[in-house]
C-alpha cells in the first residue's frame, strides 16, 4: 500500500519508515533520563513500584495516582470484529509517529480557538452502541461525546505518541477511549515529577476513562516499544462548560451536539 511507504512525520517527530529502520533492535535511552517506573492496578487503583503487577500480590513502594477507571472487557470479542470492520471500511489519513488516524468531529484551530463545523456529519453510526452502553455506567452516564478519532498504531511502523495535555478549551474533563486488537500501556509523566513515569494498563476489548489529576496534572503518551501489533484507540471526547448550558458558547455546543449524535457521519477524509 502506498501508505506504507510514507508517514506523516513532521519536526522532531520519527517512525521506523522516515527513520529507515525495521525494527526498534538496538535502541536505548540514555540511562541518565530512566525514570523509575510505576504500574498502575487497576483493582487497587494504586501505582505500584514495579514493572508489573498482579493483584493481589504488591510488594514495592506505591503512590496514589488518580483519575483512572478502568472498565475490562467493554465490548465482546465479536463486537470488537464489528468495529474493526467498520472502521476499516472508511480511509485512513497519515499522523505523526507512525500513525494513521480517522476523525469524525470539527475542523479545529486550538491556537486560535476557532472551529468548522461546514463539514462535520456526526459520529460513525457503529458508535451508537458504544454510546448507549456509556450511558449504563454511572460514570459515564452524563457523557456527550462531541468528537471520535480512530489512531492505529502498528509496531512495523513504530507507531507511538509524544507525552501529551489533550486540549483544555474544547475538550472536557473525561477523555474516554476503547482500545482494540492488543494490549498497550498509557505511560504518565509530569513535570513536577520528572523521574517518574505510571503505566496504566490498555487492555484489549477495554474502556478506559482518563480524568482529574490523570488529565489535568499527568501528560499521557505512548512508547513504540509498548505497541506490540496493530493497535486502534477509539477516543471519544465531550465539550467544555464554555460551549454547555449556561456557558458562552452554549448554542454552538448544542448544534454541534445535535450533529455529533445523530450517528450519521463519515470520517474528515471522506468528506
Amino acid at each position: 500500500m502506498a501508505e506504507a511507504e510514507s508517514c506523516g512525520c513532521k519536526g522532531i517527530r520519527s517512525c521506523f519508515i522516515c527513520e529507515g529502520r525495521k525494527s526498534d533492535a538496538g535502541y536505548k535511552t540514555a540511562e541518565s533520563s530512566q525514570p523509575t517506573i510505576y504500574t498502575y492496578c487497576s483493582e487497587c487503583c494504586i501505582a505500584f513500584q514495579e514493572t508489573s503487577t498482579r493483584h493481589p500480590e504488591h510488594h514495592s513502594n506505591s503512590m496514589p495516582f488518580k483519575g483512572i477507571t478502568i472498565l475490562q472487557d467493554f465490548i465482546s470479542k465479536e463486537e470488537e470484529d464489528l468495529l474493526q470492520d467498520h472502521i476499516y471500511k472508511a480511509p485512513f489519513v497519515l499522523s505523526q509517529s507512525g500513525r494513521r488516524k480517522q476523525d469524525f468531529g470539527p475542523k479545529v484551530n486550538f491556537k486560535k480557538k476557532k472551529l468548522r463545523a461546514d463539514k462535520f456529519s456526526g459520529l460513525p453510526s457503529y458508535a451508537k452502541f458504544l454510546y448507549d452502553r456509556m450511558q449504563t455506567h454511572p460514570e459515564l452516564s452524563d457523557f456527550l461525546p462531541v468528537e471520535l478519532c480512530n489512531l492505529e498504531y502498528c509496531a512495523d511502523r513504530g507507531a507511538a505518541i509524544d507525552p501529551h495535555f489533550d486540549d483544555f478549551w474544547l475538550w472536557g474533563e473525561r477523555l474516554v477511549t476503547v482500545n482494540l486488537l492488543s494490549d498497550s500501556l498509557l505511560s504518565f509523566t509530569s513535570d513536577a515529577l520528572p523521574l517518574v513515569e505510571v503505566h496504566v494498563p490498555l487492555f484489549r476489548r477495554s474502556l478506559i476513562v482518563v480524568r482529574g489529576d490523570a488529565r489535568n496534572v499527568w501528560k499521557h503518551g505512548i512508547h513504540r516499544h509498548h505497541i506490540t501489533g496493530t493497535r486502534i484507540a477509539t477516543t471519544l471526547r465531550e465539550l467544555t462548560p464554555e460551549f454547555l448550558e449556561g456557558g458562552e458558547r452554549a448554542e454552538e455546543g448544542r448544534s454541534l451536539l445535535d450533529v455529533a449524535l445523530r450517528f450519521q457521519g463519515i470520517s474528515v477524509a471522506e468528506s
